[in-house]
């Protein structure tokens, strides 16, 4: 992600990006960032945010709660820590687990 002002620009790189979504994720109990090669993806362009999670969510949960308690952090870590507006959290659960 890149902002550009008048004094300069500041670049939020993709690990970083990840980690804010990692840490929005994990603040929902019951839920965490699946593992692997598709966990997720940030786009941000011109103040705009989406997002893209793949979800392991604890088995017995309420899948709608989980998504929703997701797609609230996602969107307002973003928005807070990037200044941007969040368009879209797109969550998918991929697999349960038991706690």
């Amino acid at each position: 992600m890149l902002i550009r002002e008048p004094g300069g620009s500041v670049r939020v790189s993709e690990a970083a990006l990840s980690e804010i979504v990692r840490r929005a994720v994990a603040s929902v109990d019951g839920a965490s960032l699946r593992k692997g090669r598709r966990r997720l993806g940030v786009e941000l362009e011109d103040g705009r945010a989406r997002a893209e999670i793949q979800l392991v969510v604890a088995y017995g949960r309420v899948l709608p709660e989980i998504c929703v308690a997701v797609q609230q952090q996602v969107a307002e870590a973003l928005a807070l820590m990037c200044a941007v507006e969040v368009e879209a959290v797109d969550v998918t659960v991929e697999e349960l687990v038991r706690s």
